[in-house]
């Protein structure tokens, strides 16, 4: 009889925390004082949080004939004008030559480029909060390689930097003195 006392007694302590009428939560206590488990939830997938003001790009993915000469030399030969634009996004890690290059290794090997361009494309949009626009960077460089590679060293162009003279030659020229745009989130400081 001692034994069966003595359990009810525990119970009863334990439950008074909880009150007489409410059970123990599913969860049960961490400790003797009412104290639960709380569950903390990760934050929302990037896709569900809220983007920081993006900027339109500053010219369309259409406008290629706005500059004529890229406009060319991109449908002739789009390793110059991906290799000029990786060059500046990568800020000067690899040069011009060497992104060319690989983009056209990467053209002969698999014939599709955009795989890989689409990525910088990407980068690009991080570095100065563009809009993804028309679409999503991986459709756009598959479906409109030249233009988008256009549009993309349009944009930089626009932005104040001069692509014929290359990352480092741009550097040299903002170290001068020559006012340069700002930029944003690791754009052209180093």
């Amino acid at each position: 009889m001692k034994s069966s006392t003595s359990s009810s007694d525990q119970y009863q302590k334990f439950s008074s925390s909880y009150g007489d009428e409410t059970p123990p939560p599913a969860g049960g206590p961490v400790s003797s004082k009412s104290q639960f488990y709380v569950e903390t939830m990760d934050p929302p997938p990037a896709m569900y949080r809220k983007k920081k003001n993006e900027v339109p790009w500053s010219t369309g993915l259409c406008d290629c004939m706005s500059d004529p000469k890229n406009c060319c030399i991109t449908l002739w030969c789009p390793c110059i004008t991906f290799g000029q634009v990786a060059e500046i996004i990568d800020k000067g890690s690899n040069s011009c030559g060497v992104n060319g290059a690989l983009y056209a290794i990467i053209i002969c090997v698999t014939g599709c480029p955009c795989f890989y361009s689409c990525f910088y494309r990407s980068k690009m949009r991080q570095q100065y909060l563009l809009k993804e626009s028309p679409c999503g960077d991986c459709l756009v460089h598959c479906f409109c390689e030249a233009c988008a590679l256009c549009q993309e060293y349009r944009e930089l162009k626009n932005r104040g930097v001069d692509m014929s003279i290359g990352w480092h030659g741009n550097v040299e020229r903002q170290n001068r003195g020559v006012i340069m745009p700002p930029t944003v989130e690791g754009g052209m400081n180093r």
